[in-house]
């Protein structure tokens, strides 16, 4: 018998069902999940087929695994959650209410505490407010950084640090290399992570991605983005510093006005003026 189905609701309890003795499809396809994307009559034809001993005897097995792994998962948030705890006791940062969560829907794999108030309570700043840092990925930094980043004195040692800031391979007087350096860092890797997640939002973060990524690559645009987040993250469990999104709109509204800006100081230079042409807001040279 093979089950085309996802370990979701409706696939743990058919399965379940078939450990336990049932084989009737018509029996079977009833434990539907109402939120299931599959109709009731594609999962029973799903489950047309030879019951063979040795496949349910294997099922069983790995079904008895996946039990035992899920209670250890289960210690082990339990216990995450009590040394968050203790932290946040110690560390005594009461802050104003917890706003309401970006995003409802719970991620994959999350603990099954609820982690952006507990580390709310630890670090008395929300960093899921910062686009792209989901509470799970939260918790790994924090795991990885620490909560106290005075090791590095500004933001642009932290992100040298994690191997997000240009290079400056300089000689002569010349630069032959701007590249980042390797890492192997974890951190590194959350941040550009949460660098590609950002890129398809609709915030000034995602929209610095999409402009980049369309010049220079997404490899580039990637780190980048990972250094801005950098930065974000430093200033808030640094200096408490909230962050609120000022909207793709505002970032194409700054970065036109910098182009302008440039552009006027170029034709300046070289003795000419920037004016605007009749119905039309694009200035033109004159």
């Amino acid at each position: 018998m093979t089950i085309h189905l996802r370990a979701t609701w409706t696939g743990m309890r058919i399965i379940r069902a078939v450990v336990a003795g049932e084989r009737n499809p018509d029996v079977l396809a009833t434990y539907r999940d109402v939120r299931c994307h599959s109709s009731t009559e594609t999962i029973r034809a799903a489950l047309v087929g030879n019951d063979r001993e040795e496949h349910v005897f294997a099922l069983r097995q790995s079904l008895e695994l996946y039990d035992v792994y899920q209670a250890k998962m289960l210690d082990c948030d339990r216990k995450l959650e009590a040394l968050i705890a203790v932290l946040s006791n110690k560390g005594a940062k009461a802050g104003a209410k917890l706003s309401k969560p970006r995003v409802k829907t719970k991620q994959v794999n999350t603990p099954t505490f609820d982690v952006r108030a507990a580390l709310y309570g630890m670090l008395g700043v929300d960093l899921t407010e910062i686009h792209g840092l989901g509470p799970s990925l939260s918790l790994k930094l924090i795991g990885e950084c620490g909560t106290d980043l005075r090791a590095w004195p500004s933001a642009k040692h932290f992100t040298s640090w994690r191997c997000l800031a240009p290079g400056n391979k300089i000689s002569g007087g010349k630069v032959l290399s701007s590249r980042t350096r390797r890492s192997s860092s974890r951190a590194a890797a959350l941040l550009r992570l949460a660098a590609t997640t950002v890129g398809r939002s609709d915030t000034a973060l995602g929209a610095f991605y999409r402009r980049l990524s369309s010049r220079a690559g997404k490899s580039k645009a990637v780190t980048a983005t990972a250094r801005k987040i950098a930065v974000l993250c430093y200033n808030t469990l640094r200096h408490g510093m909230p962050y609120r999104d000022p909207g793709a709109d505002q970032y194409e509204r700054q970065y036109r006005s910098r182009v302008l800006a440039n552009l006027q100081r170029r034709a300046k230079s070289l003795g000419f003026v920037l004016q605007a042409l009749p119905g039309d807001a694009n200035p033109a040279v004159s």
